[in-house]
C-alpha cells in the first residue's frame, strides 16, 4: 500500500469512527486503535497515541456543538471530572501493583454489565422531574435540552450524585491503568445512576473525556509515542464525523442512540475480556 492509499484510506475509516464516537460519547479510540493495531499493523503504542490526538478530536468536534445547542450539562461534567481526576492519579499508583490481565478481565465483566443494564432500562427511560438529592440541589446540576427528534424543550432533574461520584472514580482509574478512554463508563455511570437523558449523558461524556485526553497528550508526545503521519489523518477525519455525528445526534430518539451505545460497549467488553484471558 502506497503512502498516500495509506494516509486516504485511514481518513476515511477515522471519519466513522467520529460518528460513532461522538453519538455515543466514547470517543474514536474505540474504532481507531484496533483498526491501526490489527488491519495496519502499527505499533500498539502509537496507535494509543494516534487514539489520544482523535478523542480531542471527538471533543472539540462534537463538544462544541452540544455546548452550543445546551445539550451538554456543564455543571454536572465539571463536577464529575473532580471524580475522575481522582481516580486517574490512584490508577497511575496502581499500575506496578494489579496485574494488566486482571484489570482487562474485570473491565469487560464491568462493561458487560453495563450494557445488559442500560439495554433492559430502554423502555424505562422516563425523564427524572423531581429530584431528592441534597446536592444536586444545592449545586443546582439540573437543566434542559431541546430534543429536534421530538420537537420539544425537555427539562430533567439529576440524581445519585455520591454513586456517581464514585463510578467516575472509578472511570478515571481504569482509564489510567489500561490507557484507554473512560467513556464507556461514565455514560452509564450518568445514565443509570444519575438519570440523566441518554443524549446529555453522550453530549455531557464528550465534553469530559476531551479534558482527560488533553492532560494526558503531553506525556504521550514527550515520549515520542504520536506519529504525526499516523496523527494527522485520524485527526482530520475524527474531527470531522465528530462534527456530522452532533448534527445526526439531535434527530434520532434516545432509545436508538442507546441502542448504539450498547452495541459498542458489547464490542469492546468483549474484546477487554479476550485481551483478559488469551
Amino acid at each position: 500500500m502506497s503512502p498516500i492509499d495509506f494516509v486516504v484510506l485511514l481518513f476515511l475509516i477515522s471519519v466513522v469512527a467520529g460518528v460513532i464516537g461522538s453519538l455515543v460519547g466514547l470517543g474514536g479510540g474505540v474504532v481507531v486503535v484496533p483498526v491501526l493495531a490489527l488491519l495496519f499493523h502499527i505499533d500498539i503504542r502509537l496507535a494509543i497515541g494516534a487514539s489520544i490526538v482523535s478523542v480531542i478530536a471527538t471533543s472539540s468536534g462534537a463538544a462544541a456543538a452540544y455546548v452550543r445547542e445546551r445539550m451538554t450539562n456543564l455543571r454536572a461534567g465539571m463536577f464529575l471530572e473532580i471524580a475522575t481526576t481522582t481516580g486517574a492519579v490512584s490508577g497511575a499508583y496502581l499500575t506496578t501493583v494489579i496485574p494488566a490481565r486482571f484489570l482487562f478481565i474485570l473491565f469487560g465483566v464491568v462493561l458487560g454489565y453495563s450494557g445488559i443494564a442500560m439495554y433492559r432500562k430502554r423502555h424505562s427511560a422516563a425523564i427524572l422531574e423531581v429530584s431528592h438529592d441534597r446536592i444536586a440541589n444545592y449545586l443546582d446540576l439540573h437543566g434542559s435540552y431541546y430534543d429536534e427528534a421530538e420537537g420539544q424543550e425537555i427539562p430533567y432533574k439529576v440524581t445519585g450524585t455520591k454513586p456517581g461520584l464514585a463510578m467516575m472514580y472509578v472511570a478515571g482509574m481504569v482509564s489510567a491503568l489500561l490507557g484507554i478512554g473512560s467513556g464507556a463508563l461514565k455514560v452509564p455511570a450518568m445514565d443509570l445512576a444519575m438519570h440523566l437523558p441518554m443524549k446529555v449523558s453522550t453530549a455531557t461524556s464528550n465534553f469530559m473525556i476531551g479534558v482527560t485526553a488533553a492532560a494526558s497528550a503531553g506525556v504521550y508526545f514527550a515520549r515520542g509515542q504520536i506519529d504525526p503521519i499516523i496523527a494527522a489523518p485520524v485527526a482530520a477525519g475524527v474531527l470531522g464525523g465528530a462534527t456530522l455525528g452532533a448534527r445526526v445526534l439531535g434527530r434520532i430518539e434516545n432509545k436508538v442512540v442507546r441502542l448504539i451505545f450498547v452495541a459498542v460497549l458489547m464490542v469492546v467488553a468483549i474484546e477487554m475480556f479476550q485481551r483478559g484471558v488469551f
